[in-house]
């Protein structure tokens, strides 16, 4: 039978959020800042960005095709068609559209996941005399800030690292964005996704680079290892 000074502590574990460790609910973030999320466990999301984009369905993206994609996206952003993306939209791109690119951004579990399993809270967590606890506690934080070499926000999710893809695009720092910076940022991260400069990018050179990218995220080559990731939970199975 549950003591009443445990009740409140496994209350506390069970509505605490938790680190995603898995990659399926993690969304893929476009070279422009666009999320795309899976629906279900099997879905490629970059594959969906990637079949979106090209526009003549020849496996292929070109510089153009990167331009469109631009334009469509935003045309979403700059909700009262002003052609600019003003602060007020670019908060909403930032916490509403995708708020996962926030640096100390969390996910709280799947209704379908079990609960997490209860511990003490920091406050009552014995320090270890090698002060182990305090040391893992930190690599946590610094994961999630970007410290000693972690990605940060969007690059997290994405090809390139950028944090904030569309804040990024602003050039003048006049704190709007405007089509033609969209545009001109678009052609730019075409070319530094196109490092073999061919014109082209295909799907598979870009898995690849994908894969890269997401081994940055660990602090050591350990499948166990912190992935400071967030997203929104998985549809349950049928």
């Amino acid at each position: 039978m549950l003591t009443a000074a445990l009740v409140p502590i496994l209350l506390a574990a069970a509505e605490a959020p938790i680190n995603v460790t898995g990659h399926a609910w993690a969304p893929f973030i476009s070279p422009m800042g666009e999320p795309f999320r899976a629906k279900t466990r099997d879905d490629d999301t970059l594959a969906d960005w990637f079949r979106k984009a090209d526009l003549d369905h020849d496996g292929t993206l070109t510089a153009a095709e990167m331009e469109a994609d631009a334009d469509r996206f935003f045309k979403t952003l700059d909700a009262d068609g002003s052609g600019e993306i003003d602060p007020d939209e670019l908060a909403h791109y930032e916490y509403e559209v995708a708020p996962d690119i926030q640096v100390m951004s969390r996910t709280r579990r799947s209704p379908t996941d079990p609960l997490p399993v209860a511990r003490r809270p920091e406050s009552l967590e014995p320090e270890r005399s090698d002060g182990r606890s305090r040391r893992q506690r930190n690599r946590e934080d610094e994961a999630q800030l970007g410290i000693g070499g972690a990605l940060q926000g969007g690059a997290r999710y994405s090809l390139l690292n950028i944090p904030e893809p569309v804040a990024a695009a602003d050039t003048d720092f006049n704190r709007g964005i405007s089509l033609a910076e969209f545009r001109q940022a678009a052609i730019s991260r075409f070319e530094l996704l196109d490092s073999a400069h061919q014109g082209r990018l295909t799907l598979e050179a870009l898995q690849v680079r994908r894969g890269a990218m997401l081994a940055k995220i660990r602090s050591k080559p350990d499948e166990k290892a912190l992935d400071a990731r967030v997203g929104n939970p998985l549809p349950p199975q049928n």
